[in-house]
């Protein structure tokens, strides 16, 4: 994306600020650096709202938006802070942009060093009515403002006043991600594409005797060989009995012949996110009690993307989802109708969580879950008060519906150890939704036919 994109973020930000208290600071800082081990670290990813507002990617470093107010209009001046030039650590580490750069490569009005950052907020906070941070963020945070606030209280002789509030900025910052424009969309359509392929490529690889981390390896191969960054999160891929545990991570364990394989797995593109999950018989052929609860999860699938358009709620596709969900163990005789009395008692009654036990979707963005308020943004009233969100054009869900079943005494154990997730990414628009996500098969006869002639 180009400077112009970041440039209206920010005064998008500042305006609301502006209506909110009239002047005011936003400081807002990237992810740390963090250790793996002696002498290695992690490798380095930015923190989504910093790179929302400026588009870089490089750690120590801040952003401090001045909003100045100017009559019932606003001025807003961006200051980036960000480590120096260093010829030495350049050779170690990788190429700065530095300050001197910064203006002109990411748009901001000032840049510094880094280490300036505590001396020049004691000037930039200096008469300004508020102070936009992330709230209780962690203990350095805290000591860090109130170091800035000794410095401005200091000046009080001269006439100076500190800010007199305290607003948390991620308020305002996660609202305006909640909502994306076309450039992001395409890029999580890119992702998305990326991530069915390498689905594909895993369902075409599996083979009965095959480990869960040989299938992950062929995942990361499409996701970097296609000019993927990273994993948007950890790969799940799950054999067996494993994928009825929902956040596994693949392992050692052997694939077998007449099991099921459940990936759950996406790439991150340009900082956006893809979410995908298949679940397809390891050795090709799904059997009969797998078949079923398959189909059953797709219909609820469908169900659940049928109603996922403007209008409706964040959750009438969970809703449509879990109706068919609970109606197809019913049919199963998994739960049982006479001890129920009927569908809408077993959803009431939460019976259907034994297998079951998490939403059908999820905000999808930059970050995999992504941010934003699943309530309506009423202010006063108590969370339990507030409505359900309404889908609106621009937002990214997924659709996710699964069904889990472990080894019972009451389980007839045919159905043992059957784990399935169907999930897909939605784009919301005028239309309704847009599955970006269905470059890989989903149906179970399209799932046998791609595996058979791998």
């Amino acid at each position: 994306m180009n400077n112009k994109i970041y440039q209206e973020r920010r005064n998008a930000l500042a305006k609301q600020i502006h209506a909110k208290t009239g002047s005011g600071v936003a400081v807002i800082s990237t992810a740390p650096e963090v250790a793996r081990n002696r002498d290695s670290e992690f490798p380095y990813r930015h923190d989504s709202d910093f790179f929302y507002l400026t588009g870089f990617e490089e750690p120590g470093a801040t952003l401090v938006m001045v909003v100045k107010a100017s009559g019932k209009d606003y001025e807003v001046q961006s200051h980036l802070f960000c480590r120096p030039k260093d010829p030495e650590r350049e050779i170690w580490d990788g190429i700065r942009l530095g300050p001197e750069a910064a203006p002109t490569v990411l748009g901001v009005e000032y840049a510094y060093s880094n280490q300036e950052l505590d001396r020049k907020l004691g000037e930039l906070l200096a008469d300004q009515d508020a102070v936009y941070i992330r709230l209780a963020e962690s203990a350095e945070a805290d000591r860090r403002l109130r170091h800035w606030m000794k410095q401005v209280r200091g000046q009080a002789r001269s006439g100076i006043n500190p800010p007199s509030e305290f607003h948390d900025v991620e308020a305002f910052i996660h609202e305006m991600r909640l909502f994306k424009d076309a450039q992001e969309i395409d890029t999580m359509r890119r992702a998305a594409a990326i991530s069915a392929c390498a689905h594909i490529r895993a369902m075409q690889v599996c083979k009965p005797g095959i480990r869960e981390y040989q299938l992950e390896a062929e995942l990361l191969h499409e996701f970097r060989n296609s000019g993927a960054q990273s994993v948007a999160y950890n790969s799940i891929v799950a054999g067996g009995a494993n994928s009825c545990i929902l956040h596994y991570r693949a392992g050692s364990s052997e694939l077998r012949s007449g099991d099921l394989c459940l990936i759950d797995a996406g790439c991150e593109l340009d900082g956006y996110a893809s979410d995908i999950t298949r679940t397809f018989p390891v050795n090709g052929k799904f059997s009969g009690p797998q078949r079923a609860l398959y189909d059953i999860t797709l219909v609820a699938q469908e169900a659940a993307i049928a109603v996922a358009k403007p209008g409706n709620t964040f959750m009438q596709p969970h809703e449509a989802a879990l109706k068919v969900l609970t109606q197809g163990l019913l049919d199963e005789k998994l739960l049982k109708l006479s001890e129920l009395g009927s569908l809408e008692n077993a959803i009431e009654t939460g019976a259907y969580r034994r297998f079951y036990m998490h939403r059908t979707s999820h905000w999808l963005g930059m970050d995999v879950h992504d941010v934003g308020s699943y309530r309506e943004p009423t202010e006063g009233s108590s969370k339990e008060d507030k409505p359900w969100r309404s889908l609106k054009d621009g937002m990214v869900i997924t659709i996710e519906p699964g069904l889990y079943i472990r080894p019972a005494d009451d389980i007839d154990e045919a159905f043992w150890n059957i784990g399935i997730r169907i999930e897909d990414d939605a784009v919301i628009n005028s239309s309704g939704c847009e599955l970006i996500s269905r470059g890989v098969a989903v149906k179970a006869d399209e799932i046998e036919a791609l595996m058979k002639n791998a």
